[in-house]
C-alpha cells in the first residue's frame, strides 16, 4: 500500500475509541466522527452510523447520479468511503425492510441561531416555542425538523421515534457550548411523527423523555411528543384584538364561565364509553350556549397536555402543547377564533407552581433537578405529589415566561388565570417548622418566584396588549393587583376568596341563625377596594364533598332554590366581577365529576330551568346597567343603606355608575316575607323593579311591588325620600329610578 493510500485510510476510518463511543451511544460530539470531512486533497470523507443498514450508497443531491458506495468496517453499522470531490449528497440506505433516500443529518452546520441561544440562556426569550422543540424548516432547499432541547448535564443526548425504530445510535445531537442546548436536523422528516429524547446522564441512559417544549403530544396515556404542524391559522378576529383593552378595563363587565373542556358536554356511545367533544363540537354547542346566558367570557380549565385527566390539568407536563384529547393545534386555533368572533373572550388556567413526577416528563430530566429545586425541601410539593419549579433558574423562568407568551401570543388568549399564586410567594407553604428553607434574608418568602410573577406581569403588558393575569390567591399578601411600579406584583385581578368563603358559610346556614352570621355578608366590603377583585364560585367548591351549589343550600327543595337565586343575584350585584362555574347556572344536584358530563336533563324541570334563565337575565343587566360594573373597583361605587338589620337577615345597598345613576339592591335571606319595609333613596319620583330573584318567570312566588314603587316623602336612612317595599323571601330585588 502506498504512502498517500495508508494516509487516506487512516483520515477515513475515524479512531477506534470514537467508532466505540458511537456504537456504544456514549459520543460526546458524533459530527465531529458521522457526515462530510475534507480529506486535505479537495475531497472528502462520508462516514454514516447506522446500526442494522444493509448497505449505503452515496448519490448526488442534485442528479441522483451513483457517487460510489461506502464500506461498511468491521463494527457493524459504519460505513465510510473517500470521494474525490466535495459536493452535496444524498445517503441510499437498504434496509431489511426496504430502501430509504434522505440528506445526511451529520452534512448540516449548527442552525439555530446565536441569538435564539443567548435569549434562551438570559431567560428572556419571547418566542421560545418557535426556538426549541421540534421545527418544521428548509435548510438549503430540504425539508425536515429541526430538534433541540435543553439538557446542559446530559452527556449525550439524541432524539428517538418510529423513523429511527427509537435508537438512541441513529440520531445523536450537537451540544451548542455553552448553553446546554442540543440539536439536530432530520432532513425529510415530516409533521405528525411521534418522537422522545433518549438522554445519557452522568449515571446511565435516563427513561424517555418527551419535549418540554412540544407543540403536540400523542394521545394520553401514551406518552411521546409529536411533530406539529406549523400553526398557520387565518385569524379572523381583528375587530375582538383592536377592542379588547377597552372590554378588559376594570370599569367594563367581566362575567366568567368557568368550564372543563372534557366534561362540560361528551359522547357516551351504548357501551357507555366517553368520549369528550372534538374543539369543533364543542365550538358548535358552547358558544350558542355562552351567547345565551350573556356570559362575557370563559375560562378553560387547564388545556396544556396532562397525563392523568383526574387532575384536570392542573399537573401539566406539556407548557406549549394543547392536549391532544380534543384535537389539534390548529383546531384549538380555530375554536379560539370562533369565541371571538361571537364577542366571547376566552381565558386559560396556567399552572406555573409545579408539575408531576412522571418519568418521561420534567423531573431530572438530564439525570439532574434541572427544572425544580434539588433539595425536596424547596423542591417536592407534599400537598400534591408535584415538583415545584426553580423559578430562580434563569432557563427555568425564561422557559415558563415563554409558556405564558405562548398561548397570548400564538393563540389570542385573552387572559391567564394564574393557579396556586399563594403556593409560589411562600417557602414554608403547606409546611411545618423545619420542613423549608429560608430566604437568603432568613424570611419565607419565595424572592425568585415574585420577581418572576412580577416580570411575568410586566412583559405580558408589553407582548399582549389588552390581555388579562389574574391570580388565584388566597392570603393577604399585599398589592397582587396593584402595578409592580408601585410594589405591587401587577396581576390585573385577584380571586377573592375571602369573599367566597365567608358568603357560602353563611348561606349554608338555616336562615334562623343567619342572623348570628350577618356580618358574613358585609365583611368583604371592608376590603373590597384594596384589591382589583373577581368574586370565584369555582369547580374547587363542588368537588370532594363539599357539596353543589344548589346542594349547599339549606331547607325544602323550594327553599333550597330560593336561596341559590338570592344568592347568585346577591353576587352579581356585589362590587367584584365574576366567576361561575359551569352546572351551578342551573342548579346541578350532583357534584361535579370530570368522568362525565354535566347533568342536562335537568332543565326539563322548572326550578332548574328558573336559575339558568335568572343567570341570563343577570348577565344582561351587569352588562347593560354601568352602575353594576364601571366602579367595581372604586369605593364611590358602591353605597350601604342597611347593613345592620341582622334580626331581619335583610341587606340594602346603592351601586353608583360614573355619571351618578344608581341601582337598588335589596336582600332579604330569610322565608319571611316583609311587607311595607321602608328603605331610604336618594331622589326620584318612582323607582322600577328591573330583577326580582322571586319572580314567577324564575319558579319563585312571585311575591314583590308589581314592577314598582313610588317614593315618600319620609328621610330614611340618611336619605331625604324612602320607598315601601315588599321584599319576597329568600329574595334580592335590583330596582332603579325612573327618569
Amino acid at each position: 500500500m502506498s504512502a498517500h493510500k495508508e494516509k487516506g485510510q487512516r483520515g477515513k476510518v475515524p479512531p477506534k475509541a470514537d467508532i466505540d463511543a458511537l456504537v456504544r451511544a456514549e459520543h460526546h460530539d458524533p459530527f465531529s466522527v458521522l457526515g462530510p470531512h475534507a480529506d486535505g486533497a479537495g475531497g472528502q470523507y462520508i462516514r454514516a452510523y447506522l446500526p442494522n443498514a444493509l448497505s449505503v450508497n452515496v448519490l448526488a443531491k442534485d442528479s441522483g447520479e451513483y457517487l460510489g458506495t461506502l464500506e461498511q468496517l468491521e463494527t457493524p453499522g459504519f460505513f465510510v468511503g473517500q470521494f474525490a470531490q466535495w459536493c452535496p449528497y444524498v445517503l441510499q440506505v437498504q434496509w431489511a425492510g426496504g430502501e430509504q433516500v434522505s440528506e445526511d443529518p451529520y452534512s448540516f452546520g449548527p442552525l439555530l441561531g446565536e441569538m435564539d441561544i443567548y435569549l434562551f440562556a438570559e431567560g428572556n426569550h419571547r418566542d421560545l416555542s418557535s426556538a426549541l422543540g421540534a421545527q418544521c424548516v428548509e435548510v438549503d432547499g430540504v425539508q425536515g425538523v429541526r430538534f433541540a432541547v435543553w439538557a446542559p448535564n446530559a452527556r449525550r443526548v439524541s432524539v428517538v421515534g418510529d423513523f429511527n425504530v427509537w435508537d438512541g445510535r441513529r440520531h445523536p445531537m450537537r451540544l451548542r457550548q455553552p448553553s446546554g442546548v442540543w440539536e439536530v436536523f432530520v432532513p425529510r422528516l415530516q409533521p405528525g411523527e411521534s418522537y422522545k429524547y433518549e438522554i445519557l446522564g452522568q449515571d446511565g441512559i435516563l427513561p424517555l423523555k418527551a419535549d418540554p417544549v412540544a407543540l403536540a403530544t400523542e394521545l394520553p396515556p401514551s406518552t411521546a411528543s409529536k411533530v406539529a404542524q406549523p400553526l398557520y391559522h387565518h385569524w379572523n378576529d381583528g375587530a375582538w384584538m383592536d377592542s379588547r383593552t377597552a372590554r378588559h378595563g376594570t370599569d367594563a363587565p367581566l362575567s366568567i364561565y368557568e368550564l372543563h373542556a372534557g366534561s362540560w358536554q361528551c359522547e357516551v356511545n351504548e357501551e357507555g364509553v366517553v368520549r369528550p367533544y372534538s374543539w369543533q363540537e364543542l365550538s358548535d354547542r358552547l358558544i350558542p350556549y355562552i351567547q345565551q346566558l350573556g356570559f362575557t367570557h370563559i375560562e378553560l380549565m387547564p388545556i396544556m397536555e396532562h397525563p392523568f385527566g383526574g387532575s384536570w390539568g392542573y399537573q401539566p407536563l406539556s407548557q406549549f402543547a394543547p392536549s391532544a384529547r380534543y384535537g389539534s393545534p390548529q383546531d384549538f386555533a380555530q375554536f379560539i377564533d370562533a369565541c371571538h368572533q361571537a364577542g366571547i373572550g376566552v381565558i386559560l388556567d396556567w399552572v406555573p407552581a409545579h408539575f408531576p413526577t412522571d418519568t418521561h416528563g420534567l423531573a431530572r430530566f438530564d439525570g439532574t433537578a434541572l427544572y425544580e429545586y434539588d433539595n425536596p425541601l424547596e423542591g417536592f410539593h407534599q400537598d400534591w405529589d408535584t415538583l415545584i419549579y426553580n423559578l430562580g433558574r434563569t432557563e427555568v423562568h425564561g422557559f415558563m415566561l415563554a409558556s405564558a407568551l405562548h398561548w397570548l401570543k400564538h393563540f389570542h388568549i385573552d387572559g391567564l388565570r394564574v393557579d396556586a399564586v399563594a403556593s409560589m410567594l411562600y417557602r414554608d407553604y403547606s409546611r411545618k417548622a423545619g420542613e423549608w428553607i429560608p430566604n437568603r434574608h432568613g424570611g419565607r418568602e419565595n424572592l425568585e418566584a415574585i420577581d418572576f410573577l412580577r416580570h411575568l406581569n410586566d412583559v405580558v403588558a408589553i407582548e399582549a396588549p389588552g390581555a388579562l393575569v389574574i391570580a388565584e390567591e388566597s392570603t393577604a399578601w399585599p398589592g397582587v393587583s396593584q402595578p409592580t411600579q408601585q410594589g405591587g406584583l401587577g396581576f390585573n385581578y385577584k380571586w377573592n376568596m375571602g369573599w367566597m368563603h365567608d358568603t357560602l358559610h353563611y348561606i349554608q346556614n338555616d336562615p334562623i341563625h343567619r342572623a348570628h352570621h350577618h356580618n358574613e355578608m358585609s365583611f368583604g366590603l371592608i376590603y373590597a377596594y384594596s384589591e382589583h377583585f373577581i368574586l370565584p364560585i369555582s369547580h374547587d367548591e363542588v368537588v370532594h364533598g363539599k357539596h353543589s351549589l344548589i346542594d349547599k343550600m339549606p331547607g325544602d327543595r323550594w327553599q333550597k332554590f330560593a336561596n341559590l337565586r338570592a344568592y347568585l343575584t346577591f353576587m352579581w350585584a356585589h362590587p367584584g366581577k365574576k366567576l361561575l362555574f359551569m352546572g351551578c347556572e342551573f342548579g346541578q344536584w350532583r357534584e361535579w365529576n370530570h368522568d362525565t358530563e354535566l347533568d342536562w336533563y335537568l332543565l326539563k324541570y322548572g326550578e332548574h330551568l328558573g336559575v339558568q334563565k335568572l343567570v341570563g337575565d343577570l348577565n344582561r343587566l351587569y352588562r347593560e346597567e354601568p352602575a353594576l360594573h364601571q366602579q367595581d373597583c372604586l369605593p364611590q361605587g358602591f353605597q350601604w343603606l342597611i347593613g345592620d338589620d341582622a334580626v331581619n337577615s335583610v341587606f340594602a345597598w346603592l351601586r353608583w355608575s360614573r355619571d351618578g345613576e344608581p341601582l337598588l339592591v335589596v336582600a332579604n335571606f330569610t322565608p319571611v316575607p316583609r311587607e311595607g319595609y321602608r328603605i331610604g333613596v336618594p331622589f326620584a319620583e318612582r323607582w322600577e323593579e328591573v330583577l326580582n330573584s322571586d319572580a314567577e318567570s324564575y319558579a319563585g312566588s312571585n311575591y314583590g311591588n308589581g314592577g314598582g314603587v313610588a317614593t315618600e316623602q319620609l328621610p330614611s336612612h340618611g336619605q331625604p325620600l324612602s320607598l315601601s317595599l315588599n321584599l319576597p323571601p329568600l329574595a334580592v330585588l335590583i330596582l332603579r329610578p325612573v327618569k
